[in-house]
C-alpha cells in the first residue's frame, strides 16, 4: 500500500515547468494554518494551502490558457499572469500566497506543476513562456 504522498516524509516530487530543474513540496501546519512546503536545493518557501482551490476557481473561471509569468518577490510580475494573480489584492486572499517575507514570489513556477500532478491542470512545457489551464 503506497503511503500517502504530499507528506514530510513523502512529498510530492515535481519539476518546473521547462522540465528543468527538480524540487519537493508536502502539505504542512505552521502557527496554525495549513501550509504547501516547497523545498528547492537548500532554499525552503511557503505558500498558503487556499492557494490550490482558489487558483482552480479562478482558472475555471478564466476558462483558457493563462501564462505563468514567475517572478522573484522583488521583481514586479507580468500582468495577467499566474504570477501576477498569486499577489494580487484582487485574490481570494487579498495578496501574497506566498507567507515567507522576502520569498513570497514565483507562484508561477512552483504552485502549478503541484496542480497538474493533483490532475487539477495540464501545463505546457516549453523552455519559455509556459501557460495552464484547468483540465
Amino acid at each position: 500500500m503506497d503511503k500517502e504522498q504530499g507528506t514530510k516524509e513523502n512529498p510530492w516530487k515535481l519539476l518546473t515547468p521547462p522540465n528543468t530543474s527538480e524540487y519537493e513540496m508536502y502539505k504542512d501546519i505552521k502557527d496554525g494554518k495549513e501550509v504547501i512546503v516547497c523545498v528547492v536545493g537548500k532554499t525552503t518557501l511557503l505558500y498558503d494551502h487556499q492557494c490550490i482551490a482558489d487558483l482552480n476557481t479562478m482558472l475555471t473561471k478564466h476558462g483558457d490558457w493563462m501564462e505563468l509569468g514567475s517572478a522573484d518577490e522583488q521583481k514586479p510580475a507580468k500582468e495577467g499572469t499566474v504570477e501576477a494573480w498569486g499577489r494580487s489584492a484582487k485574490n481570494p486572499v487579498g495578496g501574497w500566497y506566498g507567507l515567507k517575507k522576502g520569498l513570497r514570489g514565483r507562484f508561477g513556477m512552483y504552485i502549478p506543476p503541484l496542480m497538474e500532478k493533483l490532475g487539477l491542470a495540464e501545463l505546457t512545457h516549453d523552455a519559455k513562456g509556459n501557460k495552464i489551464r484547468v483540465k
